[in-house]
Parts: C-alpha cells; structure tokens; sequence
C-alpha cells in the first residue's frame, strides 16, 4: 500500500495532514501483505515440502493475499481459487478467481462456493486445504441450502441488516442456510486444514472464528434454534421469505442435520491462526501519532451500537481522556457499529457516526478533529470510506441551510458529507478490520 493516505479529501490543516498519515499507518499494519508476510514467517510452515495442498481465498482482501502467498511461498498449490469483490487481475494466473457480491451475494458468490466444495472434497487424506480468510467472505462464499434460492438469501440478508442486526446474528442465520459455512467447508476435506484469518468481528466476542467469514473452517456453536430465535425476533416479518422460515423451523425442531459443532471429529484436523484485528491497526495508529509528538490513548473497548448515537457518546468518551493531558492528544478507537435503516438516503455507519457526533463536536472546548472510516475503505454502499468532522462544522451546516437531523431520519449523511466536504475516500485498502475512529485534540 506504501502508505495509503486519506487523499483526495481530508481536512484542510496540518491537523489534517497529520489525521491522514496516522490512519494511512494505521491501514497499512493490517494490510494483508503486512499481515501475510509476518505469518509465513512464524514458526511453524504453513505447507509441508512434498505434501500436495489446495488453497483457497475468500474475503475482500482475497486478492492481495493470495499476491503475497505465491510471492513467498515457493511449492506451488494443486489447485487455488479465490473469490473477492475487485482486484482480480492482481492474482497468479493459475488461481481460479470469481468476483462475488457484498454485502449481498451473487451468482458469482454461488460458483466459488460451489468451486470451493468441489476443491476440499478433492483434498486426500494426505493432503492439506490452506485456507485465506478475510472480511466479506460470508458474502463472498454463498451456497445456500436446497429448498432456499439465492434470490431468497439476498433477501433475507439485506432484511438482516435493515433490522439493524449484529454480525454474529447475521451469520448465525447464514450459516444455517449455508452448504459451505459454519463449518462444512472443513468438514467437506478429509486432509488437513490451515486456516489464515483477518478479522472484522469485534463483539460480542471479539475475533470469534466462528463468525469471521462464518466459520467456513470451523465447528460452529450457533444451532438453528438460535438462527430461528433472530429471524422470528426481527420487525419486518413480511421481509423473511416462506422458503427460510420453513427451513429454519425444521432445523430448529431436528428435521435437518446441525452444522458441524465443538468436537466434531472433521474440526480436529484443522488449525486456525489469526493474523490480523482491529488492535494491530490501533497499534500503528498509536505508533506514527507518537513519532508525531501526540500522547496518544488507546480505547481497547470496541465501539459499538446504532452510529449515530455512538458517535455523540463518543465526545463524552474523549472528554474523559483528555483530563490531564494538556498537549495535543490522539485518542484511538475501534469497532463496528450498526445502522438501522428507515430511509431511502445513502450513507454507511462511519458517515452516520461523524454526523451523530457534530453538534456535540461543537461545544467542545478545546479543537478537535475526529474521523471514522471502515478499514475496508468502503462505508456501506457508498464510494468511501467514511468521514470526518470538527468544531467548525456545525457552523457550516447551518450556514449551507443542511440539517444533520434530517439526513440522519433519512439514512442520508453520504449527501451531507458531500455537500459538507467532509467525506474521507481511500480507495480499496486489502484489508478489513472492522472501523477506526481517530480523534485529533488540541
């Protein structure tokens, strides 16, 4: 990435200058180059000489990975195939790629899926399934079960996140609807399995393995009475399809077959390692803010719950920290919130937070400068990565006539930021860690 910065937009001081460099930092100490190449260099080898492997990649940093992978792994794999949202033209020539859909998936999700089963089952017993794993996989890798069209799975995830659930509650039900989640990709291989995973899961526990991606690759603790628990729960009933309830349902009374759990003799051939989160993207923040004469806090608690209450809770938090610090401060947090969507705007949970987080920006004191972005570089279906705002801004909303409030009720703060010049873009980053806020204070 060589220091990706936040460019073409960012605030327009070297406060802004500075902002940009410490999130570039950070972005490239969880960049699946930086997180790949430190893997393979651990003890243990992730190919044995001579033994025959299969690798797989999934996830929005698939390409990158797989880049670095054949850079610095020198046997060669029997077959590789990977699926991501972009960057295909970046892989070997041998690797099979498929371009999927995310947050929702697509046909071309379906044949990597498929691709990926037909691959494991081919694995022998002597041999090894290698397993690149990032965010966006369980978009990515889509099987759904007979009886549940993909039309029906889009559905029932694009109802999902509109409810405004949770990442472990969303793929608790993917995984129930899946021929290749929570679990059975692992299952379908009867060698050894290795998995290499980047994780985007912050809560309710945190780099959960059987969340990131949903599981493909391991036991799965979730049933179907849990997966039908959500689903009944959730406010538009009229928006789950009648294939879905019915499966969840039969599942839920032991009429289909549980996902592989804890124990099962198929997850005792697999090894997992976790080679990025959310922490090693806050500790290179921390890193190049100190390098830039910043006392910097760390917040290790994840930021969590609806973006735009978050991100007026926020200023409290920062209030807290700056107690005693006289000198120019840079407080650093991470996390996933979520947003409820009741509008018909654009905009994604970072944009929304910064806006949560602008009238109170404006009574604070002392200046500061905050901004949120998704480490993927991309904030729900919009073309950046988040945004950011200071004490200033709120002047300028009213000088523009704009209201936060309305573009909130809407789901529309993407038009806000625009208009406001507040909108952060770093282009794709080849990573996914969950959000990054970074606070600037003076």
């Amino acid at each position: 990435m060589g220091g990706r910065s936040l460019s073409p937009l960012r605030p327009p001081s070297r406060a802004g200058d500075d902002l940009a460099a410490i999130s570039g930092a950070a972005l490239e100490a969880v960049s699946a180059s930086t997180l790949l190449r430190r893997a393979l260099q651990g003890e243990q080898p992730p190919v044995i000489v001579g033994q025959p492997y299969t690798l797989i990649a999934a996830g929005k940093a698939s390409a990158a990975m797989l880049e670095r992978w054949y850079a610095l792994v020198s046997q060669l794999p029997e077959r590789a195939i990977g699926v991501g949202t972009h960057d295909g033209q970046r892989v070997p020539d041998d690797v099979e790629w498929y371009t999927g859909g995310h947050p929702t998936p697509t046909d071309e999700s379906v044949a990597a899926a498929e691709a990926a089963l037909q691959a494991a089952r081919a694995v022998p017993a002597s041999g090894r399934l290698v397993v690149l794993l990032s965010g966006g996989a369980s978009s990515l890798l889509c099987r759904p079960v007979a009886g549940v069209t993909l039309a029906e799975k889009q559905q029932i995830t694009r109802a999902l996140m509109h409810d405004g659930r949770a990442i472990d509650e969303l793929n608790c039900v993917r995984k129930h609807l899946s021929l290749v989640k929570g679990g059975r990709l692992a299952a379908a291989c009867a060698g050894q399995t290795l998995t290499l995973a980047i994780s985007d899961v912050v809560a309710p526990v945190p780099d959960d393995p059987s969340v990131i991606g949903s599981g493909p690759t391991v036991a799965d603790p979730s049933t179907f009475a849990d997966a039908w628990r959500i689903v009944a729960a959730m406010a538009a009933q009229d928006a789950v399809p009648p294939s879905v309830r019915d499966y969840l349902a039969r599942g839920a009374a032991g009429a289909v077959p549980e996902s592989p759990k804890p124990g099962d003799v198929a997850m005792a051939r697999g090894r997992y390692e976790l080679i990025g989160t959310r922490g090693a993207a806050m500790a290179g923040a921390a890193e190049d803010a100190r390098r830039r004469g910043y006392d910097v806090v760390v917040l290790e608690p994840p930021v969590l719950g609806e973006a735009r209450d978050a991100g007026a809770r926020h200023l409290a938090t920062l209030q807290a920290a700056t107690l005693h610090r006289p000198g120019p401060l840079c407080i650093i947090s991470s996390g996933e919130t979520t947003v409820t969507v009741t509008g018909k705007g654009r905009g994604g949970r970072n944009q929304e937070f910064v806006a949560g987080a602008i009238d109170a920006l404006s009574r604070e004191a002392r200046p500061t400068l905050l901004t949120s972005i998704g480490t993927d570089g991309i904030d729900g279906p919009t073309d950046c990565a988040g945004a950011w705002a200071d004490n200033t801004i709120a002047a300028l909303v009213q000088s523009q006539r704009l209201s936060v409030e309305s573009s909130l009720r809407d789901n529309d703060t993407y038009e806000l930021h625009r208009r406001l010049g507040t909108l952060v873009r770093t282009g794709p980053t080849d990573t996914n860690v969950g959000d990054l806020q970074i606070a600037l204070i003076y």
